[in-house]
């Protein structure tokens, strides 16, 4: 069995390192030469991980056409090119395929899930299944193989089987699920979170307000997620609290890193302006306070986050309203 990784950043590396490990059929696509070659001719990729060694027998190239052949294709790239890679992959497919997918977001226009914009914009004689492989994770810690648990959720069970089993091995270990719908928003919703712990660290918080910043949070993701059709267990789960805690936590997190900057800087217009990296919280709060006002669902964090991305208020007044709304039972 083929598998091809699209995306030769920091997640698709590490992922493709866990079935070169196992020696898998697996080759890294990228269309960063610098990054291909790296992997290929001195076995790292320094511009994500400086000092770590790849699994010598790690391939990458830059042919789009290696897809041609695949029985499973790994999509590691950002949720706002989730939808043009596949249109763009679908034209060399000769065979349906099991397509994984890794991002946790939001289409930036439809909303959609990121399963249902992968169904939209494959031929339906191209895409065997989708399989959503998410959790608690980040990369820098699965390329040097610390121990670690994620989820493959799909609405085809056989599917989800396949690639729990393609992917678990002595560090890596898939749980599977079936709760599409919770477990997308869950993973999606708390990189919105998660800026607001970056916030709160940034304006000098500590251990006790992170706490209470997560603890509240699941509350939200649930409520959202459940009204939006998925399933309460869910989000006591690793795409819900699970992803929900790394997240909050890390230093690795960029969701986490950008907070951090907007709250020492007590504001968010500096950041915008100058970041260059993807950070899905940023739009995920957007799309998610939005459709929370339509849907008249509470969601008082992320409403607040809303207000410090996009109207520009100083973290510490939103953190101060948090703490003055009405008092209430837990």
């Amino acid at each position: 069995m083929k598998t091809v990784v699209i995306g030769s950043g920091s997640w698709g590396s590490a992922l493709a390192q866990v079935l070169a490990d196992k020696e898998e059929n697996v080759i890294l696509y990228g269309v960063n030469e610098a990054e291909i070659t790296d992997i290929n001719e001195h076995h790292q990729n320094r511009a994500y991980f400086p000092n770590v060694s790849l699994n010598p027998k790690l391939r990458a190239t830059m042919d789009i056409t290696v897809v041609k052949d695949a029985d499973v294709i790994v999509l590691s790239v950002p949720s706002i090119a989730i939808e043009s890679v596949c249109q763009q992959l679908a034209q060399f497919l000769r065979k349906s395929v099991i397509v994984v997918n890794t991002a946790k977001g939001f289409h930036p226009i439809s909303n959609g899930r990121m399963s249902d914009v992968i169904r939209s914009a494959m031929p339906a004689k191209a895409l065997r299944s989708v399989v959503s492989l998410i959790g608690p994770s980040h990369a820098e810690e699965v390329v040097i193989r610390m121990l670690t648990t994620i989820c493959a959720v799909s609405l085809d069970e056989d599917a989800a089987i396949l690639i729990q089993q393609l992917f678990s091995n002595a560090y890596l270990r898939v749980y599977r699920g079936s709760d599409e719908i919770g477990s997308e928003i869950g993973v999606a919703v708390k990189n919105a979170i998660a800026l607001a712990s970056g916030m709160l660290a940034g304006l000098g918080y500590g251990d006790n307000t992170r706490a209470a910043l997560i603890t509240r949070g699941i509350r939200e993701m649930m409520r959202f997620g459940v009204a939006m059709g998925g399933k309460e267990d869910t989000f006591m789960g690793l795409t819900g609290i699970g992803d929900l805690i790394v997240t909050c936590t890390s230093h690795h997190s960029r969701n986490f890193q950008a907070g951090f900057t907007i709250g020492k800087e007590g504001s968010a217009k500096h950041f915008l302006a100058t970041n260059q990296k993807t950070v899905e919280g940023i739009r995920t709060a957007k799309i998610v306070h939005e459709l929370a006002q339509k849907m008249q669902i509470d969601m008082p964090i992320v409403s607040e986050i809303y207000r410090v991305i996009y109207e520009d208020k100083d973290p510490k007044e939103s953190a101060n309203a948090l703490m003055r709304r009405d008092l209430k039972a837990e």
